[in-house]
């Protein structure tokens, strides 16, 4: 019986083999996918129009500035730099929501912008990150959440007030520098105000609130949050609100003086560079779960019965379209030294030393038409004839050991 013409063996793996290969490591990326767009989701949805005076948002600032706005107070929104600059006289009150997010060229102007002005600076939430420029002398403390605290000062604005949602950031002052400490958590202010930081008549000030949510829509009803909003910040006629902005041209204002770019790792977001760490320790866990070990190997049965001719036959093709002469006569030399190590005595761990194999072999045949160094331990054939006659010529040798 033959075997038809069209039929052929492939060792390519199939669609189901690759499928199941890989379907753990999809599954794996798919939780992964998945879990990052719920995350972002939920963050994006606390987050969206924070602190925004036109955001109706619960984190966002619509109603203080409505509130304001009804005081007589004009709340102009600016989200540059040369915004704030272009709008700012010399007696309004500027409010910079995120103080941290500015870099250090903008936070070296919008001090230069504070010291020159009569009016009041509020900054909300600012950190170690922008308090040794913006605020001189004044260092952050570790944060704590935000809860119902008492004024437990005399600054009129916090005890008309009285007690408001406060926490946060909150802040050490230098010996000698002279503020009015507020809504204390464990002996540490969250509210502080510096008097005397404007150069005109000496009646600008700053107040640094270590949490911005007495602006949020859905506190500004609760305790005392909104007299204290509307009182630091309606004390002038004009506020200008300074949302800071990632595409601010100012923000560029960071580079080297010689004009070298910096590094590619400078220019990429910290939280990729997060979401990238995870992803590879991701990848990590995943490879190791991959190759795992589920007890020893255990063998299992061939799907089909090969003979030892066709395996034999098959490996010497590869051979051949590999063009390795020099591997085959290396297999076939050391099957021939593994035959004969028994047969001379020589244990089957020294089979494949020259200084242990030949001198026995030598001992057993003085004399013999061919150099068993050469045929056992020699170079690679030159062409496929050579290695036919080196196959011939090891079997000799053998059948020559056996008869002797």
């Amino acid at each position: 019986m033959t075997r038809p013409a069209t039929a052929t063996t492939s060792t390519a793996p199939s669609a189901r083999r690759v499928w199941t290969r890989v379907r753990g490591t999809l599954l794996v990326l798919a939780l992964v996918l998945a879990g990052g767009l719920a995350l972002a989701t939920m963050r994006s949805g606390d987050t969206h129009g924070a602190l925004d005076p036109d955001s109706a948002d619960p984190t966002g600032s619509r109603a203080v500035a409505r509130l304001l706005a009804a005081h007589g107070v004009t709340v102009t929104r600016a989200t540059t730099l040369d915004e704030v600059r272009s709008r700012t006289d010399a007696g309004a009150t500027l409010l910079v929501t995120t103080p941290d997010l500015l870099t250090e060229s903008q936070q070296t102007a919008l001090r230069t912008t504070m010291t020159g002005a009569t009016g009041r600076t509020v900054l909300l939430g600012a950190g170690t990150a922008s308090l040794d420029i913006l605020v001189p002398g004044v260092t952050a403390a570790p944060s704590v959440p935000v809860g119902n605290l008492a004024p437990s000062c005399a600054l009129p604005a916090a005890t008309r007030a009285g007690s408001a949602d406060l926490g946060g950031e909150r802040y050490l002052t230098d010996p000698g520098v002279t503020a009015d400490a507020c809504y204390l958590s464990d002996g540490l202010p969250t509210l502080l105000r510096l008097p005397g930081t404007g150069t005109g008549t000496g009646t600008g000030d700053t107040v640094l609130l270590g949490s911005p949510d007495i602006l949020h829509n859905k506190r500004l009803d609760q305790q005392g949050n909104a007299s204290l909003a509307l009182q630091l910040l309606g004390s002038r006629p004009h506020l200008v609100w300074y949302l800071p902005s990632l595409t601010d041209p100012s923000a560029t204002a960071d580079d080297p003086a010689d004009g070298t770019p910096g590094s590619f790792l400078s220019l990429i977001p910290s939280g990729w560079l997060w979401g990238t760490l995870q992803l590879a320790v991701a990848a990590v866990l995943a490879a190791l779960w991959r190759a795992r070990r589920l007890g020893p190997l255990v063998t299992e049965r061939l799907p089909v019965a090969v003979r030892a001719s066709e395996a034999t036959e098959g490996r010497a093709r590869l051979y051949r379209k590999a063009d390795a002469r020099d591997r085959a006569a290396s297999v076939l030399r050391t099957a021939t030294r593994n035959r004969l190590a028994p047969l001379l005595g020589v244990a089957r761990q020294d089979a494949h030393s020259p200084e242990r194999l030949l001198p026995a072999l030598s001992a057993r045949l003085p004399e013999t038409t061919a150099d068993p160094n050469s045929l056992l331990f020699g170079t690679a054939p030159a062409d496929d004839a050579a290695l036919i006659r080196l196959a011939d010529q090891l079997d000799a040798l053998e059948r020559e050991v056996r008869t002797s």
